[in-house]
């Protein structure tokens, strides 16, 4: 008996040495709240599928605190083997090639199975070298869109969502004339209203393929177009038809007190939205401007993407490629896009989702899919890839700010913006070249 016992705690000890011996796999993140929550669902069924790694997700806070925590961790050695980075850190993490071990590269010497072409192009070509190659994965990826308040358009006698800015001119007059205080407010200006603005028309946001093609990018976006955009809402912002609501997403208060009947806002803001908003709304795509264009191109996309980092063990590298390969499964896609309201990066992740009825019982939740995937992808609206974005970006709000207050003008504000804006591309440049 006492040899029995002693051989099944030796059994018992060797399994639970196996269990121990998976190789782990950290992750570090930005996503809070419910998605972080969902992030923590995603790798424990990643770990339930088998037991050679374990991947542990440790949230850094947001996008900018994560990448610098990345960042500080490399050079201390003790970096993680995934971090997401937002969209504005992906030359930075170009630049910095002995520390980022591309995504293609990972896969095909882990031996796992990879076809580029799966994926959706408008999504994974702002994570791609000149020879379109993914440097990184992309997770959560959205796109501007237009929501607004069928209830108040009900009221005011507008049958239609507007397509143009025209439009979106006219039916706010309508929408005042009924009693509605503003006619929109936004989120993110630079992204919805300069560097999509941009794409929507296929003009150029910054020379050289907007930056893809190497460091000496300089910024265009004072052009015709982008000064009659904010000319026009500088304008608007006098009459009421445009209300600024700070940087970033704050503008979601004024859209879900009816405050202002329409909202220019991520895709991924429409869990946000059903949440809160007490009134019945739509979704349609971003407006462009009749008369400039055609036929409106893509828009590009805002959210991030999962970078691997050198300095770590085959092993690990291995378990890497394989939860990228678990996170690319069509049903792990659908379900995360279906939940947070981010693009699906497959197209079979966005086959199974229509498939499964969620956009028809869902209104509105296609419609950033649709936007993305109109066209091909030109150097213009494949995406941005500057240097200090997130300090680009900073000097863009502080210039359009400059036009809402009536300060100055637009083309004043935006040529002072190109011009900070290229100091700090050639200060990028210096340190990077």
């Amino acid at each position: 008996m006492y040899k029995f016992k002693l051989a099944s705690v030796v059994i018992g000890m060797s399994l639970a040495g196996s269990a121990l011996a998976a190789t782990e796999v950290e992750w570090w993140h930005a996503m809070g709240g419910a998605n972080g929550e969902k992030v923590n669902e995603i790798a424990k069924a990643f770990n339930d599928s088998q037991d050679a790694y374990s991947v542990k997700p440790v949230y850094k806070g947001n996008y900018t605190e994560t990448m610098t925590s990345a960042i500080a961790a490399f050079r201390a050695k003790q970096q993680p083997a995934i971090v997401q980075v937002f969209e504005v850190g992906t030359a930075s993490m170009m630049a910095a090639k002995g520390a980022i071990y591309p995504v293609h590269q990972l896969m095909r010497e882990s031996g796992q199975p990879f076809d580029e072409s799966t994926y959706l192009s408008a999504v994974t070509g702002y994570y791609t070298s000149s020879e379109g190659k993914m440097l990184s994965m992309p997770f959560n990826s959205s796109t501007p869109v237009l929501y607004y308040n069928k209830d108040l358009f009900k009221k005011a006698g507008i049958t239609q969502a507007p397509k143009t800015w025209q439009e979106v001119e006219t039916t706010a007059k309508k929408l005042q004339q009924s009693g509605v205080s503003c006619g929109f407010t936004t989120a993110w200006q630079s992204w919805v209203h300069l560097e999509n603005l941009s794409s929507r028309h296929n003009v150029p946001f910054a020379s050289l393929d907007n930056g893809f093609g190497g460091l000496k990018t300089e910024l265009t976006f004072n052009g015709p177009l982008q000064v009659a955009h904010v000319k026009k809402m500088g304008e608007w912002q006098k009459s009421g038809v445009f209300s600024y609501s700070g940087r970033t997403n704050d503008g979601a208060a004024k859209f879900y007190s009816q405050e202002c009947a329409m909202f220019t806002e991520s895709s991924a803001g429409y869990a946000g939205i059903k949440r809160n908003a007490k009134f019945e709304f739509g979704v349609t795509e971003l407006p462009y401007w009749e008369g400039k264009v055609k036929q409106p191109s893509n828009t590009i996309i805002g959210g991030a993407s999962l970078w691997v980092l050198q300095g770590h063990s085959k092993e690990e590298y291995k378990g890497v490629a394989s939860f990228l390969s678990y996170l690319s499964r069509a049903s792990v896609q659908a379900d995360w896009h279906q939940f947070s309201g981010y693009l699906p990066i497959t197209k079979a992740a966005y086959s199974l989702t229509k498939g499964q009825g969620f956009y028809a019982a869902n209104p509105g939740t296609e419609t950033g899919v649709t936007q993305m995937t109109t066209g091909t992808p030109t150097a213009n609206t494949k995406g941005l890839r500057l240097g200090n974005f997130v300090q680009i970006r900073g000097v863009i709000d502080e210039e359009l700010e400059s036009v809402w207050s009536g300060d100055v003008d637009a083309q004043t504000a935006l040529n002072t913006a190109v011009k900070r804006g290229n100091a700090l591309l050639r200060k990028f440049e210096r340190a990077n070249d």
